[in-house]
């Protein structure tokens, strides 16, 4: 108790850390803490945060729960004369980044994309001194199961739980050697340049596809916000929520309408489209017992923050695993948040059993399924999207709206030249997936092997 400074509440002492401690100190290795191989750890202090919607003025903001996810493409704009006023905000390439407030320990590698833009004050900056240890070594032992544990060891709070930099100062840093640090620092710097090029191919395919297909960017992108629109009795499509006639969704209309491209209906150019039903989750400890679950949120990350299995005795389990090719997306939720931005299915999602939040689109060839996902990315992908929810508390997409959804379908040849693009894409995040889980696994064999 000594060492945790006579704390009596449970962090210190459960969820591995103290055992982990016991560990590293009996390691015959030298160990550094965390504060003698930084230049800083520290947040960027509360403050009210000023809004706005055009780049010129603005600087994208990662919040706490953006921290982890692939696609930054669609982050909000704090104020850049308030970024400037509080540099705090700013994060830069090589830092590693943990959530310190809500769920804590959720961590990321601030990579080259990221270089320059803003951050919650619900996330630590861990600044690397790079003369004393690589970035990318101290990233993946933080983001082992050795350094997870000794960080979240100093949550304090009942209600609202937070840790502070002085809480993480001195967690202790073993070192591996020369060789071993630089090799992990080398795959977690791949993974980061690979997660770049991925986001800036697909961003790159998104605004090709839009000029390629002819559409405008939209005046009004919002389903929700205020507008004034009419529309004829023969055109209400059993339709009288305000959504799906506002000022965006006419607009959308009009820019299928004058699009280059023969327009058809969704259901008529997939297989499937579906939204499994909801089911009570029967959860497993072993694998080989069921499939890894994945929550509507998490399918957004590289990864699943916490490891699950759902029972292959669910009802109804085969309509729950996604697999390769497939476009799936938020189908329930705020309409403002995560609701409607597509996947892909590559990678670690195929063959895993994704949430019934999460509605399907099964196509014909996996190319047609990138080439749907491109699309959806833009902003009449998006209104086309939102526009079919249904529902005052929790808005949802149903199968009905969706086998009508209009999207613009070219020729093969086109359809596979995107999609291609796109799947290239989502390879190199795979991959950055794999080295990311190496460089951590090379970091957790070196410390069990010593100790």
């Amino acid at each position: 108790m000594e060492g945790y400074g006579y704390r009596l509440d449970c962090s210190p002492y459960l969820g591995g850390a103290l055992e982990t401690k016991i560990l590293l100190e009996k390691l015959p290795l030298r160990k550094d803490k965390l504060k003698e191989v930084t230049t800083g750890i520290y947040h960027a202090g509360r403050e009210s945060r000023h809004w706005v919607e055009s780049p010129e003025y603005g600087v994208p903001f990662i919040s706490g729960s953006d921290l982890q996810k692939a696609d930054l493409s669609d982050l909000p704009l704090i104020s850049k004369r308030q970024v400037a006023k509080t540099p705090q905000f700013t994060i830069r390439s090589g830092y590693t980044l943990i959530t310190r407030s809500g769920t804590i320990g959720k961590m990321a590698y601030a990579r080259r994309d990221m270089d320059g833009m803003a951050c919650s004050e619900h996330v630590l900056r861990v600044v690397p001194d790079t003369d004393q240890i690589p970035s990318g070594y101290l990233y993946a032992y933080l983001s082992s199961k050795f350094g997870v544990p000794l960080v979240v060891s100093g949550t304090y709070g009942s209600i609202i739980q937070g840790i502070e930099p002085e809480h993480i100062a001195g967690l202790p840093v073993p070192r591996l050697g020369d060789a071993l640090e630089h090799e992990i620092h080398t795959l977690v710097e791949q993974a980061a340049e690979l997660r770049t090029k991925a986001s800036l191919e697909i961003n790159e395919t998104t605004s090709s596809l839009r000029e390629f297909l002819g559409l405008p960017r939209l005046t009004h992108t919002s389903v929700c916000g205020f507008g004034v629109s009419s529309v004829l009795s023969a055109e209400l499509n059993w339709r009288l929520d305000a959504t799906y006639h506002s000022p965006a969704a006419v607009e959308a209309d009009e820019a299928l309408r004058r699009c280059s491209i023969s327009v058809r209906q969704l259901a008529d150019v997939t297989k499937r489209l579906f939204k499994p039903p909801m089911f009570k989750r029967l959860w497993v400890e072993d694998a080989r017992e069921g499939v890894q679950f994945v929550s509507g949120n998490d399918a957004y990350k590289f990864a699943a923050d916490d490891v699950r299995y759902v029972s292959s005795r669910t009802p109804n389990f085969k309509e729950f695993i996604v697999r390769e090719g497939w476009l799936v997306f938020q189908a329930a939720g705020r309409i403002y948040g995560l609701f409607a931005r597509p996947l892909f299915v590559h990678g670690w999602l195929n063959g895993l059993f994704v949430a019934d939040d999460m509605y399907r689109v099964v196509p014909n060839e996996p190319e047609d399924g990138a080439y749907l996902f491109a699309f959806f990315r833009t902003d009449v992908g998006q209104v086309l999207i939102k526009r079919q929810s249904a529902g005052n508390s929790i808005p949802r997409v149903w199968d009905p709206q969706m086998t009508q959804l209009l999207v613009p379908w070219p020729e093969k040849p086109d359809r596979q030249r995107y999609g291609a693009q796109i799947i290239s894409a989502h390879e190199k995040l795979f991959r950055a997936l794999k080295n990311d889980e190496r460089a951590v696994r090379l970091v957790e064999e070196a410390i069990e092997r010593r100790g």
